[in-house]
């Protein structure tokens, strides 16, 4: 400490910030970072405008026969989930571990999203439910909107910190990890698949 003391005031090199500012971008190149981003992570992304969401979120359970919902979420995406004979567990009374991890899907909205790295963030509300059934089922299906897309992470933070005491859980694409070799594990902590409906108003 002494020799750092010593060592006296050293200049500090002013530091470029002009690489990504607040709300750079206009909203289709915040939207197109978005869904560039999602794709490089291995997500499934679709933009609809707000009559189209049932269509996808059927045409994204295609071959699944079990959705877990939060009690929250909007009725006719319920009704969407349960198309073709699925069985829709609505999480209340909470679902228990087994059952979740028997279950094939879960839909869900979402709060907010961050364009530069591809993040979606769920804070708990109603439609978005308790973190668990997000983790647990094998495919996660997200509905975003396209304007909560902000450009950056300090934006997207001041949204959530609207309702600070919520429980938030970050999504940037499915979940994987490599091993020491290097080779790519899908689904370790979380869902192995990941689709994303971006609305477009």
């Amino acid at each position: 400490m002494d020799r750092i003391r010593a060592a006296g005031d050293i200049p500090a090199h002013e530091v470029p910030r002009d690489y990504h500012m607040d709300g750079a971008g206009s909203r289709e190149e915040i939207l197109h970072e978005m869904v560039v981003a999602l794709e490089d992570y291995t997500a499934i992304v679709t933009l609809v405008a707000p009559d189209g969401i049932e269509e996808a979120i059927d045409a994204m359970l295609e071959g699944l026969t079990s959705v877990v919902v939060p009690p929250g979420l909007e009725q006719s995406w319920k009704d969407a989930a349960a198309r073709r004979g699925r069985d829709v567990r609505v999480d209340a009374p909470p679902l228990s571990k087994d059952e979740l991890d028997s279950t094939d899907a879960v839909v869900t909205a979402s709060r907010v999203g961050v364009s530069l790295s591809g993040t979606i963030m769920l804070d708990g509300e109603p439609d978005q439910g308790r973190r668990a059934i997000s983790l647990v089922p094998d495919t996660h299906i997200v509905v975003l909107e396209a304007d909560a897309i902000k450009a950056t992470l300090p934006e997207a933070v001041k949204v959530l910190e609207e309702n600070p005491l919520r429980p938030t859980t970050w999504i940037a694409g499915p979940s994987a990890t490599s091993d020491i070799e290097l080779v790519r594990v899908d689904g370790v902590h979380g869902p192995r698949n990941l689709s994303v409906i971006i609305v477009e108003r």
